[in-house]
């Protein structure tokens, strides 16, 4: 039998990550956390998510960096990742579709509206 469906949550901010986590927890999921972009590459690699929800602006290497090595990688190559930002400006949101990413989730957003979209790829 198959084990929870695991959520690799890459975010700098403890607010958003708790926020994150408490939604996704309760509806059964099991989640991963890390906080900077090098971080989430190991944990992507090591734990095998089945979805990443990855924030832009990150200590270190950014989400479009890390989106754009696990893209490279055939290990991590075809996990879902949805980037998780407020970064909603038609720039941001481009860049992260010409580096494959699956979707795109604009904070502040409804517990609802992340319940959805991860129902929709796990």
């Amino acid at each position: 039998m198959e084990g929870p469906r695991k959520i690799l949550i890459i975010e700098d901010s403890p607010t958003v990550c708790h926020m994150v986590e408490e939604v996704i927890v309760k509806k059964g999921y099991k989640i991963m956390l890390a906080v900077n972009g090098e971080e989430g590459l190991e944990m992507a690699k090591e734990g095998r998510p089945d979805l990443i929800l990855l924030d832009i602006t990150l200590p270190g290497i950014d989400g479009f960096e890390v989106l754009h090595r696990l893209r490279r990688d055939p290990e991590t190559g075809s996990i879902l990742t949805v980037m998780l930002t407020s970064k909603g400006d038609t720039g941001h949101i481009r860049r992260a579709i010409e580096l494959k990413a699956d979707d795109y989730l604009i904070k502040p957003f409804e517990a609802e509206e992340l319940l959805t979209l991860v129902k929709r790829y796990i």
